[in-house]
This record gives structure tokens, sequence and C-alpha cells, in this order.
């Protein structure tokens, strides 16, 4: 399926595009805000070839894509002409947890590309330097530090926007906030304050000496306090001084009260955050690795694993280095890739060894969701596998204080971000990434999978076996209700010749028609007339009425979309019978094999009325022609 098709479809099973608040995007998922989530057909949107999973979390519907998910977002931000650069989503109902997850999700997400960028650049830089590549006393490793450096010492201006966005504020002026705390003058006085100078002060009110660069959480709140005055500035404005009024209320009333209380309180709580993480670090260093490492795949399928990204950025600004986020994740994303390559391995299924493959070196290098989705919870086992092995590469990185020394992407690509004094602290970072491949490898060959490669030998048995026990021979049920008649008594020569196929014609007392079995379904333009393609094997043809294409879908109403899979006793389709008989047409309704060379023989009901649900057109088999569903 094309991206387009594949954004198409989303769409239509989302909602609509009305149905859509606001949509961003991750690394591999498709972030909905969602009017109303009860519209999403979450069933139906699994079943699209293109989609992981499917995640409803956090207040946010995720439509897990993978590696081609940038492209599927620009096909759905053009299909539903969706501004993607406005604020924050519509107002829905939830609880507390949820909007925390939100925000922080809706914060963070759309930073992330700056985070990789700079994080990938860190680690080559590392990783030249060790080789002897490259001196860090040259001119060239300050030019690329800097690089790299910029969107960590920018946090703060780059974090205002898209928070901004989740509080409904302007951008801009948020921007301005960030671009105070990084002022260069503002900057040189708290320097000159620390070294003994005058104490600042702002109208006699003593501004405390901090410094925010690559700080994280004092411009969120920033952000947050300045909604509120935006807000009511925006109310109280006269309209006709508003343009100047509003944008100078906020700066003044936010910018002052940021300086004196709330970037240092926001600064109070990151270095709080900071001492829990270092305590934990001195007293059970173990754990809090050990915990990510085994359960960061359940917070990545809940979509809340961008709600402890804050916790290692606060460390990088404040002690220098990670020993909770990346140590923690690291072996998880390992051990994903360890179970899916043990699982392309194991397998004979061509298609799953292929997925596996490339699901397996993805998560090597950061990416997880394909490997999750497409692999290891699909065949459950492998899933425990990883929960186990990550718990235990976890448990290595904290026993021996693993600590990384910048962000980026989590992998073996960026290992060299745990470059650092003393060397051994990659060594042992790799050490980890081992235990966690080598057991997640090991512990999926153990417990092992069901193959869909042997699931399908087994099937193909057990209908080789209902073949015989039935003699060959299946049943179709009735699509409708009402009375049954001949195709050679039908007044149409393509019908009653069987030209199209073999079958059976109804006259209904009930203008409905339902699934007969479970397969594809297709509408006509026109509407008066169904395609199937059944899962059993069977193409058939419900067409509505003689001559109804002349109506051009008046009075025909479809309950269905176009290249579904419908279940059995779906309904797919309404019509006003009275109304089409009344315009002169009949309803009488034949109901054709389409693919009818394919089967030994066919023969209708001989009963003269039928209900929905009745057996209606019964097939003898031919050997091999049927894949039943067991």
């Amino acid at each position: 399926m094309s991206n387009k098709n594949l954004a198409t479809e989303i769409l239509v099973h989302i909602g609509g595009k009305e149905n859509v608040s606001m949509v961003t995007h991750c690394a591999t998922r498709l972030r909905f805000n969602l009017k109303d989530n009860k519209k999403a057909d979450k069933k139906a949107m699994e079943k699209l070839e293109g989609v992981l999973g499917v995640v409803e979390k956090g207040g946010q519907f995720q439509v897990v894509i993978g590696n081609e998910v940038a492209n599927v977002f620009q096909e759905v931000t053009t299909l539903g002409d969706f501004n993607t650069d406005r604020t924050a989503a519509e107002d829905v109902k939830q609880g507390v947890l949820n909007t925390v997850f939100d925000t922080i999700a809706g914060i963070f997400t759309p930073f992330l590309p700056a985070l990789i960028g700079a994080g990938m650049i860190k680690a080559v830089m590392s990783f030249l330097v060790v080789l002897k590549l490259v001196d860090s006393g040259t001119q060239i490793y300050a030019i690329l530090n800097i690089i790299a450096d910029s969107a960590f010492y920018f946090m703060p201006m780059m974090l205002a926007y898209s928070a901004a966005q989740k509080f409904k504020t302007n951008p801009y002026l948020a921007m301005t906030l960030g671009g105070i705390l990084l002022h260069p003058n503002f900057v040189s006085m708290v320097d000159i304050a620390k070294a003994g100078g005058d104490p600042l002060s702002l109208l006699g009110i003593p501004i405390p000496l901090v410094s925010y660069s690559s700080s994280v959480i004092p411009i969120i709140l920033s952000v947050w306090f300045m909604s509120f005055v935006y807000k009511t500035a925006d109310r109280i404005s006269p309209k006709i001084i508003k343009f100047l009024f509003v944008p100078l209320v906020t700066t003044l009333v936010t910018a002052p009260i940021m300086l004196v209380a709330i970037g240092p309180l926001g600064n109070y709580i990151g270095n709080v955050v900071a001492a829990g993480i270092s305590f934990l670090d001195t007293r059970a260093g173990w754990l809090t690795p050990m915990l990510i490492g085994a359960f960061n795949p359940l917070l990545v399928m809940a979509g809340m694993h961008y709600a402890i990204v804050p916790f290692g950025l606060n460390s990088l600004a404040t002690v220098g280095y990670d020993t909770l986020v990346g140590p923690g994740m690291l072996p998880s994303n390992i051990a994903q890739g360890g179970a899916a390559l043990a699982v392309a391995l194991r397998t004979k299924d061509s298609k799953l060894k292929q997925l596996a493959s490339s699901a397996g070196v993805t998560a090597l290098c950061g990416i997880t969701e394909p490997a999750i989705y497409g692999v290891n919870l699909k065949l459950k086992r492998p899933f425990y596998a990883v929960l186990i092995a990550g718990g235990l590469g976890g448990l290595f990185a904290g026993i021996f204080s693993v600590r990384r020394y910048s962000s980026g992407p989590i992998g073996l690509l960026t290992l060299p971000v745990y470059l650092g004094d003393p060397v051994s602290n990659f060594i042992f970072a790799i050490l980890a990434c081992v235990v966690a491949f080598v057991a997640a490898f090991i512990l999926t060959l153990v417990f092992g999978f069901e193959d869909p490669a042997e699931a399908e030998d087994v099937i193909a048995v057990k209908a080789e076996e209902k073949m015989i026990i039935n003699n060959a021979a299946m049943s179709i049920v009735s699509p409708m209700s009402g009375e049954t008649v001949p195709l050679s008594t039908i007044d149409d020569e393509m019908f009653s010749t069987e030209i199209l196929g073999k079958g059976i014609a109804i006259k209904p007392d009930i203008g409905r028609v339902i699934a007969p079995f479970d397969g594809i379904v297709n509408v006509f333009v026109t509407k008066h007339a169904i395609g199937l393609v059944g899962d059993n094997g069977v193409e058939l043809l419900i067409h509505v009425g003689l001559d109804t294409v002349k109506l051009d879908g008046k009075y025909f109403t479809a309950k269905v979309k176009n290249d579904t899979h419908i279940k059995k006793g779906e309904v797919i389709l309404e019509f006003d019978m009275e109304a089409i008989e009344s315009e002169g047409y009949q309803v009488v309704t034949p109901v054709i094999i389409s693919n009818s060379n394919n089967f030994d023989s066919i023969w209708p009901t001989k009963e003269k009325q039928v209900h929905f649900g009745d057996d209606l057109v019964n097939i003898n088999i031919m050997e091999g022609d049927i894949n039943y569903e067991m």
C-alpha cells in the first residue's frame, strides 16, 4: 500500500479529518489528538498494511508506522489540510495523569529531531577522538562542538516553542522568554554576581543567580504561566489596541516573575530531581536502570517513554551525565533487536524472516517499534524474553554505574556518548548491550514461538481433514431475507444465462444486505452492486435490482468503506425498496459466484424462503482451491 493510500485509510478509520484536533509524529508514530476517540476504529486500523500497531494512551491516539512515519505524516497533513504549526489540541476530557503524559510527550516529541542530530554529532566526535582522527584541541573539533552543543544550550528556546503549542499560547512570545534566560548580558551578569560582585535585583526584589542553558523545567513552567497571562490580557484588552497591548502586558508581567520566581523554582525542582537520582545512584544504583531496562517496552507501548526523557535531560544539564534513562533504555532496545534476530534465525516463514531481520537491525540502532509490534509482541514469548533480558542488561549497567554523557538515539550507533573518564564506562556500556542481546537471543530460542509457517502447515492439514469430513463441500449463507428465484427466470441475459457466474436470486422483503462471510468488500460507485472477495476463496457479486445502475446511487446507503475487511453478518448496504420500485425498477437481487470455474459444482438451496444467515448456495470444492479459515 502506498503512503498516500495508507494515509487515506488512516484518516477514514480515525473518524475523518474533522475528528482530528492535532496530529504530530515522533520517530515511528503518528500521534493524534482526537475530538472523540470513540469515532476511531482501532481494530480496522490495526489490519491496515503498513500499520504495526495502535496505542490509545496519554490522551492520544497513536498509530505505529515505523520508519516511513515521516512520509505518511506528510500525506496525512496534506490530505487533511492540517496546520501542523497551530497550537495545541482542543480540550479533551482525560485524567490528570493522562494530561501530564500528553503534555510531556507533546512538548518533547517535536524537539526530538534536534536532540537526535546533536547527539549523533556528539557520538561521532567522541569516536573520532578515541581513534585519534581528530584532536580535541583543533579548530575543526571546536566548530563541530558548537554545532552539537547548540541544540542543548538553546534548549529553553526550542522547548518554549513546543510548550506554547501545548499550552495554547503565542509561541514567539514564549521563545522570547527563552531568549531572556539565555541572553549573553544576563548570563554575564549572573557570572559576575557569582564571582563576588553585586547581587542582582529587580525593583528591589532579588534575582537568584541561576544559569539556564540546557535547562528543561524552568522554561516549561514559565510558558505555562505565560499562557494564563496571555489569555487574561487578550480578554481585557480593548480591540483597538489589542495588537499592542497583549504582547506588552504578557512580556512585562511574565518575564520579571520568571526571573525572580518561576525560573529559580524550576531550577530548584530540577536540582531536587537530580539529587533524588544521585541518591538512588549512590544507595541502589542497580535498581533504576534494571527497572527501566525491564519495563521500557511497556512504556513504549503505552506511549509514555517520553515521560522519562526529561529526567535524563535534567541530569545531563545539572550533573553532566545520565545514569537513569540512557543506561536503562539502551539494553532494552538491544534486547528487542536480539529477540527479533533470533526469530529471523529460527522461523521458516520467508516474510517473517525478512521482517524480523530488518526490525532487529532497526532496534539495535534505537528504533524499537517495528520489532515490538511487528515481531516480538505479536509472537508473545519473544516479548517475554525481551523484558527479562532488558532487566538483566539494565542491572549490569546499574551495578557498574554506566553513565551517558550526551543525549541522542539510544542504540549501538550512539555508543560513543558513553565515552568519558574513566574509559571503562564505555566498556561496561558495551558489555551491558552484550548481556541484553545474548540473553534475549538465547531466551527467545529457548522459549520458542508459534512459527506462522508451521501454523500454516497445521491449518492445511486440518483443512484437508475438514474437506474429507464434509465431502469437500461448503455453504454460502444468504446476505438477504426474501423469496428465492432461479437465475434462469431473471429478465437479464447476463444473469439468466450465467455469463457472470452461477448462483441464485432473491426477491428481498427487507432492504438490507449483510456479509455472508468474512472478506474484503467493495461497493460500486452507484451503490447498486457489491463485490466480495472472501477469506474462503469465494468471489461474490450481489446485484441489487435490475438496471438500478441508472439510479446513480439514489435510494442506496453504503454502510462500509471500500477495500476494508468485514466480518460475516456485518451490514454492507441498505436500500429503500418501495422508492426503487416506484421508479419502475425491480429489486430482485442476483447473488452470483463470479469465480464459479474454480469449483467442481455449485447448487443453490431448494428453500423458497430464506432469512439472513440461512444456507443459500452449496459449493463442491476442487482439491487445493480453497484455503479454509479454521
